[in-house]
């Protein structure tokens, strides 16, 4: 018996099966659960072939989180497969490597910053809105930030889209309770996945988590960010919401 028996859950941003949404399906699906995975554009191929990879291959659906067609038709694609969803993680983020990362803060474009925005924090309002006519009986929002309360080398204006998706998990902590759905977020600490591979000086975390995680932190093991992630889409914390996880060994608590 899995902590997620029964449950049904879509896993939005799933591209390669090195991915935290990857992990966080194959466990979801491990602890009982019925998974959807869902994509866009020219890397839904690919995860359509990711998906065959998982315990249970998942559908895919086609889901650009800034398209109000999407997400006006995303109800009626998950009832395609399931009657409706009692968890959702939002596993999607973007910004323009070459012009808002890496040093370029102060040169940022507002458009290309709007945009990382656009994906990366306010669709997790857009995502939640969409998915709650499938909510009836409750259930968790999950979202993936990288914490916000410093600033980053190199991170720049992603950075200021996590502090904004951190603050849109406050608020929708508070407009979503009334229908028995709790959102929360998980910070994780760096992994190499491939969102991490277009961060202009990623490397400078590594030596950094490894020598200073109390509990150690292992850049390539998704399983504990994973492993949170589920623990919150399940039963086992039903008044916590509007909270920040860390998933981290212990850096984000460690003065020096």
């Amino acid at each position: 018996m899995g902590i997620l028996d029964g449950k049904r859950i879509l896993v939005a941003g799933v591209t390669l099966d090195k991915s935290i949404g990857f992990a966080t399906a194959k466990l979801a699906q491990e602890q009982g659960a019925t998974v959807l995975i869902s994509n866009f554009g020219r890397a839904l191929g690919i995860t359509r072939r990711i998906a065959t990879r998982l315990p249970d291959p998942a559908p895919v659906l086609e889901l650009d989180v800034t398209d109000d067609e999407h997400l006006a038709g995303l109800e009626a694609q998950v009832r395609e497969h399931v009657d409706g969803l009692d968890g959702v993680l939002h596993s999607i983020a973007y910004g323009n490597p070459e012009t808002i990362l890496g040093g370029k803060f102060l040169a940022g474009p507002w458009d290309d910053v709007a945009q990382a925005v656009r994906v990366s924090a306010y669709s997790l309002t857009s995502l939640s809105t969409a998915c709650l006519p499938l909510m009836s009986r409750g259930g968790s929002v999950v979202g993936m930030t990288f914490d916000a309360s410093v600033a980053w080398p190199g991170y720049d204006w992603m950075g200021f889209a996590k502090g904004a998706l951190e603050s849109c998990n406050r608020y929708l902590a508070r407009d979503l309770a009334p229908h028995g759905v709790r959102c929360n977020l998980v910070s994780s600490g760096p992994l190499k996945t491939l969102a991490a591979k277009a961060i202009p000086g990623f490397e400078l975390f590594e030596d950094e988590f490894e020598k200073r995680a109390p509990l150690g932190w292992d850049l390539d093991d998704l399983e504990p960010t994973a492993r949170t992630v589920v623990g919150l889409l399940s039963d086992f914390f039903p008044k916590t919401t509007g909270e920040i996880i860390h998933v981290d060994g212990g850096y984000h608590a460690m003065g020096a």
